[in-house]
This record gives structure tokens, C-alpha cells and sequence, in this order.
């Protein structure tokens, strides 16, 4: 199947979060049907996207390494436009 109708399970991970009066919008999702891995995505104000280049068995171990990438480098680590695919 073509990625574009790719069909995706989202995670009830998913959704907006906001720290430091910045919103980023997260996205952990899996090809929908399967139990396959879960991406971690997290979309800047912008519409910038980063993405993890390796992906999680839970979607809980997905959505604990965005928080710990929050307290890491801080949110606005996602606004550097030169990061576009992370760890």
C-alpha cells in the first residue's frame, strides 16, 4: 500500500501540550491494524516537524522520552528549525 493511505492508530498520548507559553502538538501513532512500534512526532507552532528516528515498543515509552526531552533541552528546543529528526 502506498505510504500516503497509510491508515494510523493514534496513541491517547497524542495531542497538544504547552510549557513556557509554547504549544507543541505530539503525534505517537502506528501503522492502524497492527502492533507494530510507535513513532514519536512532535509538531512546532510553525508546522515543524521532528521526528525520532527509532521507534517505541509502548506508546508510553514514546510519550516518557518527550517528556524527558523536555526536561532535557526545554521545549523550545523544538523550534530550532534545524533539528528535524532527533536521537
Amino acid at each position: 500500500m502506498p505510504e500516503s493511505e497509510q491508515q494510523y492508530e493514534f496513541s491517547e498520548f497524542s495531542g497538544e501540550f504547552v510549557d513556557d507559553d509554547v504549544m507543541v502538538t505530539i503525534g505517537i501513532y502506528r501503522p492502524a491494524g497492527t502492533n507494530g512500534d510507535w513513532t514519536l512526532e512532535v509538531v512546532d507552532q510553525e508546522g515543524y516537524s521532528t521526528v525520532w528516528d527509532d521507534l517505541f515498543s509502548t506508546d508510553r515509552e514514546a510519550f516518557e522520552e518527550f517528556l524527558a526531552t523536555i526536561q532535557r533541552d526545554g521545549i523550545r528546543s523544538f523550534l530550532d528549525l534545524s533539528i528535524h529528526t532527533v536521537h
